[in-house]
């Protein structure tokens, strides 16, 4: 499925320009219809299995129990 300009930018959370920017660098694969851009909507899978990778790890992080340090002396 390919997507425009716009399309891709409200995917990825990213303004328009910086689409055509990216795309202008090479770093996002896209076809030139004489019109328009085109964007592979594929090209991302792997971006958003990370982003989910990175979201579990960090929400692990967050549920894992401060230990309790043996050093702390009650000053009461």
């Amino acid at each position: 499925m390919y997507l425009s300009i716009k399309e891709t930018a409200d995917l990825l959370s990213m303004t328009e320009s910086h689409i055509e920017s990216l795309i202008l660098q090479k770093r996002i694969r896209a076809i030139h219809d004489g019109q328009q851009y085109l964007i592979n909507k594929e090209q991302f899978n792997t971006h958003f299995e990370q982003l989910e990778k990175v979201k579990k790890l960090i929400e692990e992080i967050n549920n894992e129990p401060i230990p309790e340090d043996i050093d702390i002396k009650d000053e009461d």
